[in-house]
């Protein structure tokens, strides 16, 4: 697996979707989406394309196995988090139903930083 590629690619794919929604809001004069908006462009396209630059820029970073972990415990918690935001301002769930799953993905997602963070501290020094 090539991680900056991997990264660069499904950050791509937030984006298109983040900038989806913000010109849907911009049309329609409606803004309830803009925390899903912003969510998508900074946790979906933002950090994905730090973390394909920095596997890029420190390749012994890129070849770990931590670095695959990384993506799969950014990627996957992300668009679930992102799938229950949306559900969540369209109405359709409530705050409370999030639980357990919200704050599961939210740890792990802290949990792929902190394998970046031992990565970049082992490989990247």
């Amino acid at each position: 697996m090539n991680i900056s590629r991997s990264f660069v690619l499904a950050g791509t794919v937030f984006l298109v979707i983040g900038i989806g929604f913000g010109i849907h809001m911009g049309a329609s004069g409606k803004h309830d989406f803009a925390p899903l908006h912003a969510h998508l462009n900074l946790l979906g396209f933002v950090l994905p394309m730090v973390f394909a630059l920095t596997y890029r820029s420190y390749p012994a970073m890129g070849e770990s196995k931590l670095a695959g972990y990384h993506f799969w415990l950014h990627i996957v918690p992300s668009a679930v988090l992102l799938v229950m935001l949306f559900l969540l301002l369209a109405g359709s769930i409530t705050e409370a139903s999030m639980f357990p799953i919200a704050p599961i993905a939210e740890l792990l997602i802290f949990v792929g930083v902190l394998l970046f963070l031992a990565n970049a501290v082992k490989n990247a020094f």
